[in-house]
């Protein structure tokens, strides 16, 4: 393959091969360089991290191999790489990313070569280099062709390949929102900009699998054909939904006796974020913060994020989430008017700490919660209020 000069076997290239093969950190510091240097990993973990981790294992150990014997790369090894990259068309990682993996990898390894190799050891040195040009070339062309093949036969099930658009976006596996974009134009939609993200689920059903039917369903009940970007995801449906969608879901949910929360702070780049807000918030909220006809929020998601220990947002943006417009110099009055309740549990008491006539300091609660949309007089939402002026404030 290489068409070069044959490079006889040497003690050096065994004696390097045996010590890297045997030292673990060489797989680790491959992996940590894949998942630092290329977008597309940066958000690996559980099994797809361990899987990235095998097949680093593999390559590197074959690789080596080839090197300290001389020879070139196989029907075998090619026709596992075909199977990756088929694998990695199915999940919607980005073929350029993966081959962009493997000259990271490449050069990790060449690194560490070198640092164990004599000086004097040019030609070995070479070889390597030589070795890991041609592979990358043969994986190439064989990742690419298997790669190819499997998008066509996915573009092919539209509705499959659709779903599976949404599935990488909630997971986070695509190189940026472009190619994002770029992967929806070519299955003939568009992705919403601005969107909302939905989760939601039957109430009363824990732990039971949604059909993909089901979530289906749902979406024709809230944007008809607009938007075809939907997926069972256990027990939850997930929805890709325009923006303008989401006066509709509170009363559809409210009318099939379902839970959800909607996420529409996030940009593109971010739908495994707004996912996993959703997902967290659901698992999370209490029941008197999820009652009948309650649509959860970003607001209710960043607060229960931060109750949790996860928060996803500084504290500024959380007071903001909350309180909108009370966080602004107009309305000054009005959220130390909510404080001044917040912190004495009645209007009554408010007004006199305020030197407010009673009915002035209920109007000004009323203006807040018009601007918020939360009511003080409700439990959850109050220790919503509650810890948005706290965190706002020490922002």
């Amino acid at each position: 393959m290489f068409g070069c000069d044959y490079h006889p076997v040497t003690k050096t290239r065994e004696r390097i091969r045996r010590e890297l093969t045997a030292d673990p950190r060489l797989v680790q510091a491959v992996v940590d360089a894949v998942h630092d240097r290329v977008p597309a990993y940066a958000d690996l973990d559980g099994e797809r991290l361990l899987e990235v981790r095998a097949i680093a294992g593999w390559a590197v150990e074959r690789l080596l191999h080839l090197w300290a014997v001389d020879d070139t790369v196989g029907p075998d090894e090619l026709r596992r790489f075909r199977g990756i990259a088929a694998a990695r068309a199915a999940d919607g990682r980005p073929l350029q990313a993966v081959l962009r993996a493997y000259r990271v990898a490449a050069a990790v390894l060449v690194d560490e070569v070198a640092a164990r190799a004599p000086r004097s050891a040019a030609a070995d040195a070479f070889a390597l280099t030589r070795h890991v040009l041609a592979t990358l070339d043969a994986l190439s062309e064989a990742m690419a062709g298997a790669y190819t093949a499997t998008s066509e036969q996915l573009a092919g099930d539209r509705a499959r390949a659709l779903r599976l658009l949404l599935d990488d976006l909630i997971a986070g596996r695509h190189a940026s929102a472009g190619a994002a974009a770029d992967r929806a134009a070519r299955l003939g939609v568009q992705l919403p900009a601005p969107y909302c993200l939905l989760a939601a689920e039957p109430d009363g059903c824990p732990g039971a699998a949604l059909p993909q039917e089901t979530a289906l369903d749902l979406l024709a009940a809230l944007a008809g054909d607009a938007t075809p970007l939907v997926t069972a995801h256990g027990r939850r449906a997930v929805l890709l939904l325009p923006a303008a969608s989401a006066r509709t879901v509170a009363p559809v949910l409210r009318e099939r006796g379902w839970r959800g929360c909607a996420i529409q702070g996030e940009g593109l780049d971010r739908v495994a974020v707004a996912h996993r807000l959703a997902d967290g918030a659901l698992d999370a909220a209490p029941p008197h913060a999820r009652r009948p006809g309650r649509l959860l929020t970003d607001a209710d998601a960043h607060v229960l994020a931060l109750l949790g220990g996860h928060p996803a947002a500084a504290p500024d943006r959380i007071a903001h989430l909350v309180l909108g417009p009370l966080t602004e110099p107009d309305h000054r009055h009005l959220l130390a008017a909510l404080t001044a309740y917040l912190d004495t549990g009645s209007a009554t008491a408010a007004a006199r700490t305020l030197h407010l006539h009673p009915q002035s300091l209920r109007y000004r609660l009323r203006r807040a919660r018009e601007l918020t949309g939360l009511d003080e007089r409700d439990p959850w939402e109050r220790l919503m209020l509650d810890i948005a002026r706290t965190v706002g404030a020490r922002a």
